[in-house]
């Protein structure tokens, strides 16, 4: 009892820890709220028009993809993060230090939901301006939320693992874009799936950015009855499908994420 008890206070010194470096470095608030503004005005009044979202605004189909893409890349800063710091020998600082192995990677992934937060919170203002609404209840809107920042949080140690073991920020941006595109793109997240060529649209089917998207499209209303949408399991799932995914990627990245940092603190 002890040991998680110290195990809990380490995680949340580095979290405070963390949250102060944003307090002081405002640029990253800054450009993680520009990009999700930037495509929530890209594709609401560029592609818009060009988009059948078959009985609703495109704007309402819009948002709950790119809180999905959102998310997706604001996870991304835990890796970068810690590859910054394995680079610049702060990772082998805090190993010198008593604390548990899993603090300074508790404390990453914890603080990057607070920034996911800020960019989540500029963005549903941004969609409120631009025409998206809320159709359901307040406790809906709520658990739609939650679900997207737990997703985020699962995606956060993917990118921890990821920045570990590439150990240069550089690196880190140019592997974790690879995974980050396929993915994003090939996705119910911008434009309905009827359309993709069958391979893509089984991709995209089974791909758990598109069922994140969907179960929030259902929590906030964003559907109608004439949006034709898959009859794949996930995607008539999607809150199933998406807690599935979250428990994998929590249950095997968490573990190796903890052994890939003890492995690269000693390089």
């Amino acid at each position: 009892m002890t040991t998680l008890a110290h195990g809990v206070s380490d995680a949340v010194t580095i979290t405070k820890r963390n949250l102060i470096r944003l307090k002081r470095v405002p640029d990253l608030i800054v450009f993680a709220t520009l990009s999700p503004i930037m495509f929530v005005l890209l594709f609401r009044y560029v592609f818009g028009s060009a988009i059948s979202t078959g009985g609703i605004s495109y704007a309402e189909f819009l948002l709950p993809g790119i809180f999905a893409q959102t998310v997706f890349f604001g996870s991304t800063t835990t890796g970068s993060s810690l590859a910054e710091d394995l680079k610049k020998g702060l990772i082998d600082r805090f190993r010198s230090l008593p604390m548990a192995r899993s603090a300074v990677l508790v404390g990453r992934t914890v603080a990057d939901i607070g920034l996911n937060l800020v960019s989540v919170f500029v963005m549903a203002v941004t969609g409120l301006i631009v025409g998206w609404r809320i159709h359901t209840s307040f406790f809906h809107a709520l658990g739609a939320f939650l679900l997207l920042l737990v997703f985020a949080f699962s995606i956060s140690w993917l990118m921890a693992l990821l920045g570990l073991l590439v150990r240069t920020p550089e690196v880190f941006n140019n592997a974790s874009f690879i995974v980050i595109f396929p993915l994003t793109f090939i996705a119910n997240t911008f434009v309905p799936t009827n359309g993709f060529p069958a391979v893509l649209r089984v991709f995209a089917e089974w791909n758990p950015v598109s069922t994140i998207t969907q179960a929030i499209r259902n929590l906030f209303g964003n559907t109608s009855p004439t949006l034709k949408i898959s009859d794949a399991w996930p995607i008539q799932h999607p809150i199933t499908y998406t807690l599935i995914w979250i428990v994998i990627l929590l249950g095997t990245f968490i573990p190796l994420a903890v052994r890939q940092y003890g492995r690269s603190a000693l390089r």
